[in-house]
């Protein structure tokens, strides 16, 4: 059963011919081909990149995490380098999964290298390395080619025109270390992952800003937005008297649903205008730029900050007079045009409460399409006109809203207080891009747990505000709204230890920037672990998470396996694997996916992406290649396309002491249940 279940898998994996993907193609040329000796020309790599697909550059940190696009040329007496060579005008940005600043190419990217020609017959070879990354699925994948300059030609002594016309190679991409086969990756979802050192935000993230579901949840929180300013001093007391307006005023009832009808879609289309002002400095491009500049972020704290002050009763944020008498003038003309700017009465008027709300939806909507605060402000604009439009339709209503009073007050504070915390978001971006290392993860959290225990403190009536009013009671909605926020209090005080608060991530500086973290130490000193045949090779620079005892090499955890009598359980993974590291604490952290990798299976991790060279004596010639693989990432790359036809990582693999695969092989799912399910169906495979 095990032989027949092992030959299916196989023919699973070979049943498909692999394709070749080619998300960029590069040409070669040089800036001048006839030259004297002397000279010193340029040598200029174009790289064509797919739509949807991004290539890193080559000028950020490297030890940051992704992969930088490297050159290395041979030596040669026919020329010297003259500098280092230059990305042409790459684009930035902050990466929250790398913490810190990348730079890269979309659609085409250019490097040159500038070399001094000092012989004849110059022939300049060499080779590069780099990486390509999907916007659509996350995966990256790894690739390296060689280069050959022989077209320049030196010409005589006194001779040197120099042509205009630039040699130009053009060489389809070649994929040494990468060839995947995509219908494989698709029965595996391998598709979410990168071979060389993958360093996708948007598929790890889960989170894509520009995707249909990111847009809607924006919305859906505008459209809270919208429905919590209605609960503030400036707007709730509006809501009786305009409709009182309307319904006083128009002849009948029809005229005035009409009317009403009106205002709500002028309030509607007001906000949205803003919007539409604000879209064209909230493309992509720009939100890139925003994510990585300091400035940006410092300058989106200080304005939540001031919110916040308002908020808490310090001053108040309202617009010129002027504006509000002018609109109220227009408004007394009546028509259609008289209700629209009673709505843009009601917009202004109720500034000093809105216009906090409506500029942290605005900053928010900073980083994703350009139709994001167009449609953020809809939103906000729907829930803010409907109760002036239903209670105008429906006029008996009205003797079911709450009288106005200091409850009003009481929503605006507490908004304030949530806008307080949310500044720290801005600034904690900065402080990680930068390494200022203000706002490592306990401070924050030491910042929020005090931020919402005053919140907690206040519903209950301990601390009183410049414009709250005495009270003697708690009413009930203050006190179930205070016991949640103490519960949220709770919740976050375990990661002040190390808890990971894993519903706050996007929210939270990284946990590497944790100094203490008593949770890690805990499972470091976990003597439950997993007995291993021998010290394993470069264990003293490859390490596992969570406590996980394994092997780095291949036969060395084959020969464990067999001696164990266990399954093998093969990682491919890296370095800069994004997904890879989100596997690892989202579903390997899972005590059920522990208890099976610690005690059921020889558990190895092989580094796709790692660049120890090994000795000589190890070296080989790859039969998919050609080439001679030098390095542990190199060879454990080769050998994942040789023997399972894939290149992406995160990709897991069961096998027996014979290198049977036991179970269809897995890639980036971040369900546990899948997860166990896979390593459960391994298990059963080997105990026939």
């Amino acid at each position: 059963m095990r032989i027949l279940m092992g030959m299916m898998l196989v023919f699973v994996f070979l049943s498909s011919e692999a394709q070749i993907l080619e998300p960029a193609k590069w040409s070669y040329q040089v800036s001048e081909k006839e030259v004297n000796i002397g000279d010193e020309i340029e040598l200029i790599f174009n790289a064509a990149i797919d739509p949807d697909w991004y290539l890193y550059s080559s000028d950020f940190d490297p030890d940051l995490g992704p992969m930088l696009t490297e050159f290395t040329f041979e030596p040669d007496k026919s020329y010297t380098l003259v500098g280092d060579i230059e990305p042409i005008n790459p684009k930035e940005k902050y990466d929250e999964i790398w913490e810190g600043r990348v730079t890269y190419f979309k659609l085409h990217g250019q490097f040159r290298q500038k070399v001094k020609i000092t012989g004849t017959h110059p022939s300049i070879k060499g080779s590069y390395s780099y990486q390509v990354c999907s916007d659509v699925d996350g995966k990256c994948i790894p690739f390296e080619d060689t280069f050959v300059f022989d077209q320049i030609n030196v010409a005589s002594e006194g001779d040197a025109d120099a042509s205009d016309t630039p040699a130009i190679e053009t060489r389809d991409l070649k994929l040494p270390m990468a060839s995947a086969d995509l219908s494989d990756q698709e029965k595996t979802d391998s598709l979410l992952q990168q071979g060389k050192e993958e360093s996708k935000k948007s598929l790890l993230k889960t989170r894509d800003v520009n995707s249909p579901y990111s847009l809607l949840s924006f919305m859906i929180i505008a459209f809270l937005a919208g429905l919590a300013a209605l609960f503030t001093p400036c707007v709730f007391p509006m809501i009786p008297m305009t409709v009182t307006f309307f319904t006083g005023k128009s002849k009948n009832r029809a005229r005035g649903i009409r009317n009403a009808l009106i205002y709500g879609f002028s309030i509607v289309i007001i906000y949205t205008l803003i919007g539409s002002v604000v879209a064209p400095f909230m493309g992509p491009e720009v939100a890139n730029e925003l994510a990585t500049n300091w400035l940006p972020n410092l300058i989106f704290f200080i304005i939540f900050v001031v919110f916040a002050l308002s908020f808490f009763g310090l001053f108040e944020i309202t617009l010129p007079s002027s504006w509000v008498n002018k609109a109220d003038q227009q408004a007394d003309k009546g028509g259609f045009s008289g209700i629209f700017f009673m709505a843009f009465t009601l917009v202004l008027v109720s500034f000093s409460c809105t216009g906090p709300i409506v500029g942290s939806i605005l900053v928010e909507a900073a980083g994703g399409q350009i139709l994001k605060p167009i449609l953020g402000m809809f939103a906000f604009a729907m829930a803010f006109a409907i109760p002036f439009t239903l209670f105008a339709i429906f006029p008996e209503w009205l003797s079911t809203l709450p009288k106005s009073g200091g409850w009003l007050n009481s929503v605006k504070v507490v908004l304030g207080f949530i806008e307080l915390a949310f500044a720290f978001k801005f600034i904690s971006i900065a402080d990680q891009a930068y390494h200022w290392g203000i706002l490592d993860r306990e401070v924050y959290l030491a910042i929020w747990i005090v931020i919402f225990a005053m919140l907690g403190l206040y519903l209950l009536g301990k601390i009183r505000l410049p414009h709250d009013s005495a009270t003697e009671v708690v009413s009930v909605p203050k006190l179930i709204l205070a016991m949640a926020v103490f519960s949220f209090v709770v919740y976050l005080i375990p990661g002040m230890f190390g808890a990971p608060l894993k519903a706050l991530a996007g929210y939270l500086p990284p946990l590497s920037t944790h100094d203490f973290n008593l949770m890690q130490a805990n499972r470091n000193s976990d003597t439950d672990e997993e007995k291993l045949c021998d010290q394993p090779k470069y264990s003293d620079f490859l390490h596992f998470p969570h406590g996980i005892r394994g092997y780095f090499d291949y036969e060395q955890a084959l020969a464990c396996a067999k001696e164990q009598n266990k399954p093998l359980f093969i990682d491919f993974t890296g370095h800069g694997c994004v997904n890879c590291r989100e596997m690892e604490a989202r579903v390997w952290s899972d005590d059920e996916v522990l208890k099976r990798l610690k005690n059921d299976f020889v558990v190895l991790a092989l580094y796709v992406d790692d660049k120890t060279e090994l000795p000589e004596a190890e070296w080989y010639t790859s039969g998919y290649d050609q080439k001679v693989k030098k390095t542990i990432g190199k060879q454990n790359a080769d050998l994942q396309i040789r023997q399972y036809n894939n290149n992406a990582q995160p990709f897991y693999v069961i096998v027996d002491p014979n290198e049977q695969v036991l179970a269809e092989p897995q890639s980036y799912d971040l369900s546990v249940t899948n997860f166990v399910s896979f390593l459960d169906a391994g298990l059963e495979a080997f105990r026939k």
